[in-house]
């Protein structure tokens, strides 16, 4: 997986989306940071600023405010402090306020007159600043923490947004990989008659005895201009809905076996279409659908039986189901992997087309199943439910089905 470019697209595309989801929410939290931290600073010099007026314009110089100092010089040159105030206090200075850096200390300093005396207010602002510290400290461990939960929200965030991405990616490897099966067969059935139409012409046969060849090379081409335009028609995301009518599948069998009688003569195989027992085998559904059940059924068996074998499709009638069977006597298939061929598969190994043909048989309310054994052959059975005069049923989206080949599980 570590190969796949659109794995490695989604991924960068993820982390992209997450460093910019956690850079984004990283950057409002420093911002709030750096405006709770600025506030904080315009907040204790506005707080320390008032405190200093008020006990310089009416505090008693012995009982001056908590970490508030005051200090009065008279006019006789003597000068009465706060008791515990610093010595390097007070500082010549005029009225209003200041910071002054005295004995390695900050202080803010605010100096009025009161009366006939001039008094000094101060406050040592280490304080201040181990609280704006702790807020620092506060501050940082919740960017570090916001980062770490930005991350965690970017994944999800970027896993939401990528999901759409990832799921029309899948979309467009399901939906090659169902072109190049749902062209595969008529394109190859069409080369090879095509070839055996061209070699009978230099041979000089009479092109009278060429009209058959010719005719089931227009149907050829007709049957493939009906796969590209439901392809096209998916490619535009329009569902496939069409309605149900009567489909009798001896008669898309015969036609089939018809139509693949030169690539298996070229391959060696026998064809043989047979029905068993009394009835009709009539289904409702919709007849280029299964068509091209039964052509993916026949090119999966063509596929894996050698020259000089044979291929059954049988018609069978029971009370309300008509039963199609496709059997050959090719190289088989281990009956513990049965189930495992109907599903999707990337890479090598079990079939995409089973899975396809499967989703139409389901889509007309119908099974099929896979049973054999190693060197056995194989058999596949399709039980769909005959048409009932008068019955009304909604069809669902008609799926894109192609062609497989069966493959051997490893020994």
């Amino acid at each position: 997986m570590s190969g796949d470019p659109d794995l490695r697209l989604l991924i960068r595309a993820r982390r992209r989306i997450t460093v910019q989801v956690a850079g984004a929410i990283s950057v409002v939290l420093a911002l709030v940071g750096v405006l709770v931290y600025c506030a904080m600073t315009h907040s204790q010099s506005a707080s320390a600023t008032r405190d200093l007026a008020a006990a310089a314009q009416r505090s008693p110089i012995a009982h001056p405010p908590p970490c508030v100092w005051l200090y009065e010089r008279r006019p006789d040159g003597t000068v009465a402090s706060s008791p515990g105030a610093p010595t390097a206090l007070p500082v010549p200075a005029g009225t209003g306020v200041s910071q002054v850096r005295v004995a390695g200390h900050d202080y803010l300093i605010l100096t009025r007159a009161r009366g006939g005396t001039t008094v000094q207010a101060a406050m040592d602002l280490r304080y201040q600043a181990e609280e704006r510290q702790r807020l620092l400290r506060t501050l940082i461990w919740a960017e570090v923490a916001g980062l770490l939960a930005a991350l965690l929200v970017g994944q999800v965030v970027s896993r939401h947004a990528i999901a759409p991405l990832g799921e029309a990616l899948a979309r467009q490897r399901r939906f090659a990989a169902d072109v190049s099966h749902e062209l595969r067969t008529p394109l190859t059935r069409l080369h090879t008659r095509a070839q055996l139409l061209e070699r009978r012409l230099r041979g000089d046969t009479d092109p009278i005895l060429l009209i058959d060849e010719v005719d089931q090379l227009v149907t050829g081409t007709r049957q493939l201009g009906d796969v590209v335009e439901d392809l096209l028609r998916s490619a535009q995301f329009k569902q496939l809905r069409r309605p149900f009518g009567p489909v009798d599948l001896a008669v898309l069998a015969a036609e089939l076996a018809v139509a693949e009688d030169a690539r298996a003569a070229a391959r060696g195989v026998a064809i043989e279409v047979r029905c068993d027992g009394p009835g009709d085998h009539v289904v409702r559904g919709v007849e280029s659908a299964l068509r091209r059940v039964i052509s993916a059924l026949l090119d999966n068996a063509l596929g894996h039986t050698s020259a000089g074998g044979h291929i059954w499709v049988t018609l069978a009638g029971a009370p309300g189901t008509v039963l199609l069977t496709v059997r050959d006597d090719g190289a088989g298939l281990d009956p513990r992997d049965a189930e495992r061929l109907f599903a999707r598969f990337e890479g090598t190994g079990f079939g995409l087309g089973l899975a396809l043909v499967r989703e139409v048989v389901d889509g007309h309310h119908g099974t099929i199943t896979a049973d054999g054994r190693p060197g056995g052959g194989a058999t596949f059975t399709v039980r769909l439910p005959a048409d009932r005069p008068g019955a009304s049923v909604t069809p669902p989206p008609e799926p894109v089905t192609g062609s497989t080949r069966r493959s051997l599980p490893p020994p």
